[in-house]
């Protein structure tokens, strides 16, 4: 990739998980009705922006965001990679921080210590970004711009984590709640394969 290119990143719409405070991970959980609704909306907000391409993760609550919000563009998702997908959690995945701290005390303590590592069974923060930015940069060289890529809150918390200020410790109440939501959208600057800035629309 030549120069920089222009894309935004979009988290997925609301799931029955995300709204209990469940560590979703790669499990395939599908949209609520507000994350449906939250997908129309995105779709509306992007309107004079000029989308021209849609790409997605392969996991049902992305690929179900995408839809919607391609249709609403009246435009199809082009493309569907898996790379793309949320960080793998592993253990923790299905439940609440606080039925991790019960079951798996250990993990949760080092991952509240540093949540680069992987939790058991899971993805470390280098891999996760480590297949990400080469997956979005790859989507931006083939697809016509400006593109859309649909994603997940872990994995742009990941990617964005240098350009939308300090993101709070785990172990912080604030670190459920930080940053992004389901449905926000970020205007990204990528260039040589990395995003170099970023904000939010």
């Amino acid at each position: 990739m030549h120069g920089s290119v222009t894309l935004f990143l979009v988290r997925h719409g609301e799931t029955d998980w995300n709204a209990a405070g469940r560590w979703q991970g790669q499990t395939d959980v599908p949209l609520n009705a507000r994350g449906r609704e939250q997908a129309v909306e995105v779709a509306v907000r992007l309107r004079a922006e000029g989308i021209a391409s849609v790409a997605s993760s392969d996991l049902l609550r992305a690929r179900a965001t995408a839809e919607l919000v391609a249709s609403g563009l009246r435009l199809v998702v082009n493309l569907i990679d898996p790379a793309l997908r949320e960080r793998r959690f592993g253990c923790f995945e299905g439940l609440t921080r606080e039925e991790v701290a019960a079951r798996f005390p250990e993990a949760w303590a080092r991952y509240l210590e540093d949540p680069g590592p992987a939790p058991p069974g899971g993805e470390t923060r280098e891999e996760l970004v480590g297949r990400l930015l080469p997956a979005v940069a790859s989507a931006a060289a083939r697809l016509p711009g400006p593109l859309l890529v649909v994603m997940h809150g872990g994995a742009m918390r990941a990617l964005l984590s240098d350009h939308v200020g300090e993101m709070p410790r785990p172990s912080s109440a604030a670190w459920p709640l930080h940053g992004i939501q389901n449905g926000h959208v970020f205007r990204v600057t990528l260039e040589g394969g990395r995003i170099v800035a970023a904000e939010r629309v």
